[in-house]
């Protein structure tokens, strides 16, 4: 397949572009960018700068990718915006790129949609395979883990953390941590966990076995009458924490639990230790 750039797209000319990529009219690129081989970047999409995007993915109309922090602590430094193969960003979604005291890099991984208007802010890190819905829209410093899906107009607080295989449930506020494998609701400042996320590990073939602990430990964690810390605390020697679905499950709340207001990555608010959001 051969590299196409419409006539009317504006390139920069310290841009890279892939073999086989294709840039519609209107598109604009900007400095400092790369586009992996055969991604397609639609007509009035805009790249501005210090972005990297992998192969095989698509840029959708008016999508704004690798624009400022909305930080009023970013002053113009160089920062970057890293976004793997495969990824889809939708119509009029907005991606930034990092912060200077977050990092200095907005991550994205391999085989991420991210649907039309949803917003991803300075300094997340998303893993593979999410799916952020129409509307979604993330505050800075957000972790999100692989395969989560967080549904229509929910809206994630600063420094939170959404495990791996989890779903937030439609129009949710996302102010605190949300468990792997759980179903998360957030409404009125609060996070009920629903359940196990069954339907999402049924598609990725979590055994069997593990989905009956997972069970087992959302009975034990949310149906008990023990206060949270309590009950992890009693499940961490049990033969259910043998099992390596549930073990995530309480690491991640214990981190949680650790975290200012159950948001484990608050207690990275430094400078100096920012980078170990990245390197956990």
């Amino acid at each position: 397949m051969e590299t196409s750039i419409h006539a009317l797209a504006s390139v920069d000319p310290g841009a890279e572009i892939g073999e086989g990529a294709r840039i519609g009219p209107f598109a604009v690129v900007g400095p400092g960018v790369r586009i992996g081989p055969r991604t397609v970047l639609m007509p009035h999409c805009h790249i501005v700068a210090r972005t990297a995007i992998g192969a095989d993915c698509v840029v959708s109309s008016s999508a704004v990718v690798g624009g400022d922090p909305q930080d009023m602590k970013y002053r113009g430094e160089d920062t970057n915006l890293v976004i793997g193969d495969r990824t889809r960003i939708g119509e009029f979604a907005t991606v930034n790129r990092g912060t200077g005291v977050g990092g200095g890099v907005t991550a994205i991984g391999d085989d991420v949609l991210i649907m039309a208007y949803a917003h991803v802010a300075h300094d997340c890190v998303i893993g593979n395979g999410v799916v952020l819905t129409n509307s979604c829209q993330l505050a800075g410093h957000v972790r999100i883990e692989d395969q989560a899906w967080i549904s229509g107009l929910c809206a994630v607080h600063h420094f939170v953390t959404i495990g791996a295989m989890s779903f937030v449930t439609p129009r949710s506020n996302v102010r605190f941590d949300v468990p792997p494998y759980m179903i998360g609701d957030g409404f009125d400042n609060t996070l009920r966990v629903r359940g196990v996320n069954v339907e999402g590990l049924a598609r990725r073939r979590i055994p069997d076995a593990s989905v009956r602990a997972l069970k087992a430990a959302y009975r034990a964690l949310y149906r008990g009458e023990r206060p949270i810390a309590a009950a992890v605390a009693g499940l961490a020697g049990s033969e259910l924490a043998k099992d390596p679905y549930v073990l995530n499950v309480l690491n991640h709340i214990e981190g949680s639990l650790a975290g200012y207001q159950n948001r484990a990555l608050e207690r990275y608010r430094t400078d100096k230790t920012r980078q170990i959001i990245r390197d956990e």
